[in-house]
């Protein structure tokens, strides 16, 4: 009977990584989140928790960016400029992880990606008029300490790299969501395995729940080609709206904590988010529509 409880927490988890990575290879973000989550449900340490995660992460990433590259999501440009610093960041914070919590910094975080959600949901949801992307340069100024500080607060945190990297990025409207999307997942590799590699110094090697590290691998790895396959053919309208509408709710109720709101009023609020950003994807959609009927009824 234990053996099969064994069997079925290790399936559980593989298809928990495919999932997650489905989402992650996506939209930029919460594999991390999603599966420190789901281990600390399980009762795993929270160091050990966003340890295995990052461990795992190291060959769902690199599957990611394999795939993203194929098919010409990535902007090669940047990827340096951000993989580097963020691999900084990545390896400080693991390292920190092992000696303080992180829980002091999660309400400010919730905070900044909740105003960045809002701010992207409105760019790409219900704007009608302004285009919501209008490709620009972003200088090395602005990537190098972003990168830093994502790569920090996504080993400390069990996840960030994607929340903060891709959110920021989308917020400045001089990217294509679908180049954010490639190029934060394949600079993520260097970002977690340098955060692997403080993970490893900072615990013991033989800790390492390497069980729970493989059924992540397994169903990242399957769900990484499917994922930038999607973010190829997904329209920048609906997936800087989708983007939008992950941030806000899964920052929501840390966010709504910290500013004093619970109970029963915290839910109603939480349940107008939801509303209000399927409403947006509702109206993205619709806009979508709109143009593409517009543009076929122009003589050529």
């Amino acid at each position: 009977m234990g053996d099969f409880a064994a069997v079925r927490r290790i399936l559980l988890l593989a298809v928990a990584g495919l999932f997650a990575q489905l989402v992650d290879g996506s939209l930029g973000m919460s594999y991390g989140t999603s599966s420190t989550t789901l281990l600390l449900a399980f009762g795993v340490a929270p160091a050990l928790a966003s340890a295995s995660v990052h461990i795992s992460e190291v060959a769902t990433t690199f599957a990611s960016g394999v795939s993203h590259s194929r098919f010409g999501n990535v902007d090669w440009g940047k990827v340096l400029w951000m993989a580097v610093p963020g691999a900084a960041g990545a390896f400080l914070g693991a390292v920190a992880l092992s000696y303080i919590s992180a829980d002091a910094t999660e309400p400010v975080v919730a905070a900044f990606l909740f105003l960045l959600g809002v701010y992207i949901l409105s760019r790409f949801g219900f704007r009608r008029k302004e285009k919501p992307v209008e490709v620009r340069p972003i200088p090395a100024k602005f990537l190098m300490p972003l990168g830093l500080v994502a790569g920090f607060f996504d080993a400390f945190g069990g996840g960030g790299w994607g929340p903060i990297g891709s959110s920021t990025l989308l917020s400045s409207g001089k990217m294509e969501p679908r180049k954010v999307v490639g190029t934060v997942d394949t600079s993520e590799f260097v970002v977690t395995l340098a955060g692997s590699v403080g993970f490893l110094i900072s615990l013991s090697f033989a800790n390492i729940p390497w069980k729970i590290v493989g059924a992540l691998l397994l169903g990242g790895i399957v769900a990484a080609p499917i994922a930038a396959w999607v973010v190829k053919h997904l329209p920048a309208r609906v997936m800087g709206t989708l983007v939008a509408g992950i941030i806000l709710v899964t920052n929501a109720q840390t966010f709504l904590g910290a500013i004093g709101f619970s109970g029963v009023f915290a839910s109603i609020i939480y349940a107008a988010i939801v509303v209000v950003c399927l409403a947006a994807l509702v109206f993205a959609v619709a806009k979508l529509r709109q143009d593409r009927k517009s543009a076929e009824e122009q003589p050529a």
